[in-house]
C-alpha cells in the first residue's frame, strides 16, 4: 500500500506542472490584457504609460519566462501581486475567500453522497417500479436543466414571490441584531438555495451511476448463491452487493470535486456569496493574471487530492489495485 501511494503521489507532480502550462498559456491567449483593461477608458494613458506598467507587471518578457518567474514563486508559496487596483497580495485575497467555499463544497459533497447512494439502491432494488420511474425523471430533469436558469427562477419563487428564503450574500443586514437561535436561521436560510444548486447536477448523476453499478452487481453469481443461502434482502443488499458498487461511485465522487469548484462560479456570482468563484469571475473579467492563476492552482491541487482519495478509497475496497 505504500508503495502504491508513492506512485501515485510522484505521478501528481508531472501532471500539476502540465496543467499550469496549460492554464498559464490559456489566460494570456485570451483577449485583452490587465494594461488595455486599467486604461482604456483613461484618455492621459499613453503609449509610454502603456509600456511602462507592461514592464513593471513583467508583461514584457517572453511567455515562458513569465511561467517560469511565476513557477519560482509558486515553489515558495508566493501567488505574487494582483494586477486589480488594491494591489493585494493574491495569497491573502484567496485565503479570505477559500472558506466559504470550501464549505459550500464539503457540504454539497456530503448532500450527494448520502443522497445518492441510497437513491441509487432503491432505484436498482425495485426496478421499473413507481419510485424508480418517478426518480429516473428527475434525476433527467436534473441533467437537462441549466443551473443559472434554475438558481434564478428559484430566486423569483422562493426569494421574490414567496419572501420564504434570502437571495443573496451569507447574512441579513440586521443580523448583529438578531438573537442567537435567529442568527442560526438566517445564516442557514442563506445558504438553503446555493446548497441546492451546488448539489443537483451532483447528485443526479452520481445516483444513475449508483442505480447502474448496484443493477450490474446483483446480477453476479455470488449474490444468487447468497440468496440461495436464504440471507435476508437486506442482508444480500446491503453487505454484500454495496461495497462492489460502491467502488466506482468513488472514483466519480473524487473526479467531481472540480465541477463542484467550477460550478461555485454560477452559485457565487448569482447568489453574491464572497467566495473562490465570485473573485475568480472578476478576476477574469479585469485580466488580473495572477489571482486567475492562484485559484487554478487551488483548484489543480484540489483535484488531484481529490482523485488521490478516490485511488486511495478504491485501492483499500480493492486489494488486487495495490499490485498495479
Amino acid at each position: 500500500m505504500a508503495f502504491y501511494l508513492l506512485k501515485r503521489l510522484l505521478l501528481m507532480i508531472p501532471l500539476f506542472i502540465g496543467i499550469t502550462i496549460i492554464s498559464f498559456g490559456v489566460i494570456h491567449l485570451a483577449p485583452g490584457s490587465p494594461i488595455d483593461m486599467a486604461t482604456d477608458l483613461n484618455p492621459k494613458a499613453t503609449a509610454e504609460v502603456k509600456e511602462r506598467m507592461r514592464a513593471f507587471y513583467g508583461l514584457d518578457q517572453p511567455l515562458h519566462i513569465q511561467y517560469w518567474n511565476w513557477l519560482r514563486r509558486l515553489v515558495v508559496l508566493d501567488f505574487g501581486i494582483s494586477f486589480s487596483q488594491d494591489g493585494r497580495k493574491v495569497a491573502d485575497k484567496i485565503l479570505e475567500r477559500m472558506p466559504i467555499t470550501i464549505f459550500i463544497n464539503v457540504v454539497s459533497l456530503l448532500i450527494i453522497f448520502l443522497l445518492a447512494v441510497p437513491i441509487g439502491v432503491l432505484s436498482a432494488t425495485y426496478q421499473d417500479t413507481l419510485f424508480d420511474k418517478i426518480t429516473t425523471v428527475v434525476v433527467f430533469i436534473g441533467f437537462a436543466v441549466p443551473h443559472f436558469w434554475l438558481a434564478l427562477l428559484l430566486m423569483i419563487l422562493f426569494g421574490v414571490q414567496l419572501g420564504w428564503l434570502p437571495i443573496s450574500g451569507l447574512k441579513s443586514l440586521n443580523y448583529e441584531y438578531l438573537p442567537v437561535s435567529a442568527q442560526i436561521w438566517d445564516r442557514v436560510s442563506h445558504l438553503i438555495l446555493p446548497l441546492f444548486i451546488s448539489a443537483s447536477g451532483g447528485l443526479a448523476g452520481l445516483s444513475r451511476y449508483m442505480r447502474s453499478n448496484m443493477l450490474e452487481v446483483i446480477r453476479q453469481d455470488y449474490i444468487t448463491t447468497a440468496r440461495s443461502k436464504g440471507l435476508s434482502p437486506r442482508t444480500v443488499i446491503f453487505k454484500h452487493a454495496l461495497r462492489n458498487a460502491l467502488m466506482p461511485v468513488i472514483t466519480i465522487l473524487g473526479l467531481s470535486v472540480p465541477g463542484l469548484i467550477g460550478g461555485s462560479v454560477i452559485f457565487e456570482t448569482i447568489f453574491a456569496i464572497p467566495g473562490m468563484g465570485q473573485l475568480f469571475y472578476a478576476s477574469v473579467m479585469a485580466r488580473d493574471y495572477p489571482t486567475i492563476m492562484g485559484i487554478l492552482v487551488i483548484g489543480a491541487v484540489l483535484t488531484l487530492i481529490g482523485n488521490l482519495i478516490a485511488d486511495l478509497s478504491y485501492a483499500l475496497a480493492d486489494p488486487r489495485i495495490r499490485q498495479t
